[in-house]
């Protein structure tokens, strides 16, 4: 490989919030574990970026700075490249982050009390956008069947058709079950919000991240009417690790959404003056296409090495293998164990640091999710210590 997916970082100390987080569960870790649970990869960066920043810096003035030319052209031209998706630069509204700008969205398109549809279980802080700003989620809970997940559009069209209920709230792919959605899934779910004038707010953060033979379609590039109620959630940060410079990309077709959205971002985080965050997506977008090509082959072969170990060691534990994102979802129900005891199990007998599945919802109780964007080392090194947490428990 041209890349280095092998090297075993060390970010204690560094303030990585995951790492610091895991210290905060358990002050007594052993110096040698890699927390597996943020979505933040634990590789070294691509050569190209870190290169690419340092010549700019020799240049480079750190006052405040808005979006670029070249910036603008290079999200135009990497939703053409990556994703066949032609959008207009005036669509485009830099953000700090994906997260806050889901908050600006459910504040400027739904009212106190309004219901917004979630599909469960999700990303967590699509409950914390909708329920700490006085919404209500509306939960359309995700059929499973031997660890496949689909969706029941039956619910779905039901919570549509109340008029309580005015946006939904999309996880595509999905986070944190890896499902890529068909576009036949998705061209069902688009009849029943255009039928019932739902908004789409869908967060596509991961749409870089989908494993071979699986193709992610933009959802809002279905049709102009259902741009026309889209916004649209991207961003480079998780397919490139650089969550920490705070740039995100939102797409709005829809004039007068995009400047309803502009309004209450004012209000509240207000315009991206981050002059790194620029040129950091705009040196992603140009010059490390290879990179992240061997960075999903990466993950493709981790999540295989995952499913392995527990089909061979422990097989009743499930481990599916997941279609998009970095994110796999692991099946520990078998085990009987109450999912806090089950958290407590992981942190401190095992010492395993990954995503509890009830932070998802009610409906991740008995799930661990694992992130795959770490050297195989440090997976297999993760995977023998719970080995032997899970055969003392056997025991």
């Amino acid at each position: 490989m041209k890349y280095d997916f092998t090297t075993k970082l060390n970010r204690a100390g560094s303030g990585s919030l995951k790492w610091n987080a895991m210290y905060q569960i358990n002050p007594q870790v052993m110096p040698d574990v890699v927390p597996l649970s943020v979505a933040d990869m634990e590789f070294k960066m691509p050569p190209e970026l870190t290169e690419g920043l340092k010549q700019h810096l020799d240049t480079a003035v750190l006052g405040y700075t808005g979006p670029t030319p070249a910036f603008t052209d290079a999200v135009q031209h990497w939703m053409l490249k990556r994703h066949n998706w032609h959008i207009k630069p005036e669509w485009v509204i830099p953000i700090a982050g994906v997260v806050p700008a889901i908050f600006h969205a459910v504040r400027a398109f739904t009212e106190p009390g309004d219901g917004v549809i979630v599909l469960t279980p999700v990303y967590y802080p699509f409950f914390r956008a909708v329920q700490l700003q006085g919404r209500n989620a509306a939960r359309c809970p995700l059929h499973e069947d031997n660890g496949q997940y689909t969706i029941d559009f039956d619910t779905l069209a039901r919570l549509a058709a109340d008029p309580h209920n005015k946006a939904l709230l999309f996880c595509s792919p999905h986070n944190p079950v890896g499902r890529v959605w068909k576009k036949e899934e998705l061209q069902k779910i688009q009849e029943i919000v255009l039928e019932h004038n739902l908004y789409l707010f869908s967060d596509e953060i991961h749409f870089d991240i989908i494993m071979p033979g699986t193709e992610h379609t933009v959802f809002q590039s279905l049709s102009d009417e259902l741009a026309e109620r889209t916004i649209t959630f991207t961003a480079p940060t998780k397919t490139f690790n650089i969550a920490g410079l705070g740039i995100s990309n939102i797409i709005i077709k829809n004039e007068k959404m995009r400047t309803r959205f502009v309004e209450e971002q004012d209000k509240g985080s207000g315009t991206l003056f981050t002059a790194l965050s620029y040129k950091a997506c705009e040196i992603c977008y140009t010059q490390c296409s290879a990179w992240l090509d061997e960075f999903l082959s990466v993950i493709d072969s981790n999540q295989r090495l995952v499913q392995r170990f527990f089909q061979t060691r422990h097989s009743e534990i499930k481990a599916p293998l997941i279609q998009g994102t970095y994110l796999q979802w692991l099946d520990f129900r078998a085990l009987g164990m109450e999912y806090k005891a089950l958290e407590q199990f992981m942190t401190h007998t095992a010492q395993v640091f990954l995503d509890e599945g009830y932070i998802f919802g009610e409906e991740g109780r008995g799930f661990e999710r694992i992130n795959l964007a770490a050297p195989a080392s440090v997976l297999t090194e993760t995977l023998e210590r719970l080995s032997s947490a899970l055969a003392k428990l056997k025991h």
